[in-house]
């Protein structure tokens, strides 16, 4: 069974091999505003909740990464179905250019397999809270839930039957997933007004407003892990690089 550092780097590596060294090296450094929001330390559903968005904006589009931060959660309500986030331009329509993310199947008795890296089957609602709304549920949904890492032992062994072993639930997407949404009149200089986490498989029931992760009132200790942050850079490159293909 693989341990949550060894998922972290095969993550890594297919994101990093299927783009290119090259164009991580010069997202990494390409001109774009950058925010993270958080949930708030002692978040909870139906236990706690731990959860990031990093989101880069440039002309004509954001990038997010969204990231389960909880590690061996143990029901389904703790694991994210969606997103909802304001601009200060205020916008309220755009369009999901692409997701990004890995499969994981949670058995019974909480071993799990890591499967393929592709789209992730999420949707995008426009006009939701005065802004757009990144939701699994009415989509690919009750499955394709983001599910934070395994625990120390390499399985889930908190998870009960709603995640492990459940047809309807499975598979999941593992820890991170990446979105590029093409919204007219976004620029770097737009920056993220508010964030709202979702979690589990009912619409609405279990939401966390999010902070910024660097107000010392936010309270989270925890910030998104390596894997987010090259993903967030690679993903940026990987839209300019499909936006020439297409010209």
């Amino acid at each position: 069974m693989l341990s949550a550092k060894k998922i972290d780097l095969i993550l890594i590596r297919r994101k990093i091999f299927s783009l290119g060294l090259p164009f991580l090296v010069v997202a990494l450094t390409a001109s774009a505003s950058n925010v993270t929001t958080v949930t708030p330390a002692g978040s909870t559903t139906t236990g706690p909740v731990s959860a990031s968005a990093t989101f880069i904006t440039g002309n004509g589009f954001v990038n997010i990464t969204l990231t389960d931060l909880e590690i061996n959660p143990g029901d389904v309500a703790q694991l994210l179905s969606g997103l909802t986030f304001t601009l200060s331009n205020g916008a309220t329509t755009g369009t999901l250019f692409s997701s990004t993310g890995t499969k994981v199947t949670v058995n019974s008795g909480g071993t799990y397999s890591v499967g393929t890296t592709g789209a992730a089957g999420w949707g995008l609602n426009n006009n939701v809270g005065g802004g757009l709304q990144l939701n699994a549920l009415g989509f690919i949904g009750p499955a394709g839930l983001i599910i934070g890492n395994p625990g120390a032992g390499g399985t889930y062994s908190n998870a009960n039957s709603s995640i492990a072993g459940n047809p309807a639930h499975n598979p999941f997407l593992l820890h991170s997933v990446q979105f590029i949404v093409n919204i007219t009149g976004v620029t770097s200089a737009t920056t993220i007004t508010s964030s709202t986490f979702y979690f589990g498989t009912t619409p609405g029931q279990f939401k966390v407003q999010g902070c910024v992760s660097t107000d010392p009132s936010c309270g989270l200790a925890s910030v998104p892990e390596p894997i987010s942050l090259v993903l967030t850079g690679s993903g940026l490159i990987g839209l300019l690089f499909l936006r020439r293909r297409r010209i």
